[in-house]
């Protein structure tokens, strides 16, 4: 995925094995996540949408946000070949496409870490909805899928803004207002602060209200309709998960917006190292899609029911199974 190339000339021996080495490792484990991740991650999140999209009348709230980033980690890992083996990857690319396939890719990454983001600060802040006001159909099933659904609109709204810097690069000698629009450094900032900053900010505030709630014993904890217990250890493990694996990311996008507005040529070396933490971040981002349904399945409680009423439909299709059969399917899910 990295080339040596900024260190030609410019660095030393020792410079250049090190990249060699860097080089070698972060090769090896973007194939092994292209031979495993990947197909784990297509797998298991096209599992997880189609169990709870079978099952929807037992869908809960959380179920609904897991199924809208099981979608985009669906998009992440159809696209993590391309990235990986494409033109991006400089050190062993294997095939190019065109800049308008490029800015597609990106657009198409964008919304999917800005739904991935968004949907992981707002299960933190219904979660605490539904925990401190329970019964009161804020945090609903019916009011979580419209919600799920701007979350798809404003992602493609803010991601538009790639699009549009890109139209401006190719329109700019014929459109005065463009001439400023040129830079990608615009669009970094615009996805560090939106796509970054205010979901941390969310999870930050949820979090802490979540604390507050839980110090406090209340009779409503006996309520047999609030969320299972283990919600609260999937919520704890995928906001970890996804901030974990997507803040590199964000940061690359700050420094690499920062150091564009000193104006200043970079030293081929700590540009060897923007392009290696560039490319790092970029693994670590795309390996979420395969981490987050792993977490889904080990964690939430009722995926096994629901998971084992799918697989008897599709064995047994419009029949209706009887009870050995049933049994029998229980025993060797």
């Amino acid at each position: 995925m990295w080339s040596c190339g900024p260190l030609n000339g410019t660095g030393s021996l020792e410079d250049q094995l090190l990249c060699q080495h860097f080089h070698l490792v972060l090769s090896v484990f973007s194939l092994l996540y292209l031979v495993i991740g990947v197909p784990i991650g297509l797998g298991y999140n096209a599992l997880l949408v189609l169990v709870n999209l079978y099952d929807q009348n037992s869908m809960t709230m959380p179920d609904v946000y897991f199924v809208n980033m099981a979608v985009a980690g669906l998009v992440l890992s159809a696209l993590a070949p391309v990235h990986l083996l494409g033109p991006t990857a400089s050190g062993w690319a294997l095939w190019g496409f065109s800049s308008e396939a490029h800015i597609t890719l990106l657009v198409l990454f964008n919304v999917s870490s800005l739904v991935t983001m968004y949907s992981t600060a707002l299960l933190s802040l219904d979660y605490y909805i539904e925990r401190a006001l329970p019964r009161t159909y804020m945090s609903s099933v019916y009011n979580t899928r419209h919600v799920c659904g701007f979350v798809w609109g404003g992602a493609l709204l803010t991601s538009f803004s790639s699009l549009l810097f890109y139209i401006c690069s190719h329109v700019a000698a014929r459109v005065v207002e463009c001439s400023k629009m040129q830079d990608t450094e615009a669009a970094d900032a615009i996805m560090v602060f939106i796509g970054y900053l205010v979901p941390t900010l969310a999870v930050l505030y949820a979090l802490a209200l979540i604390s507050r709630i839980r110090k406090e014993d209340t009779p409503l904890d006996q309520d047999a309709g609030r969320l299972d217990p283990s919600v609260h250890r999937l919520l704890v493990a995928t906001v970890c998960t996804q901030f974990g694996l997507w803040t590199p990311h964000y940061l690359t996008l700050l420094a690499h917006t920062l150091l564009a507005l000193r104006g200043k040529p970079m030293d081929g070396r700590y540009l060897g190292i923007l392009l290696f933490a560039k490319d790092v971040s970029r693994f670590l981002a795309f390996s979420s899609s395969s981490v987050m349904p792993l977490l889904y399945r080990y964690i939430n409680r009722n995926f096994p029911g629901k998971l084992r009423r799918l697989i008897k439909k599709m064995h047994c299709g419009h029949q209706s199974c009887s009870p050995d059969q049933v049994g029998v399917q229980q025993v060797m899910a």
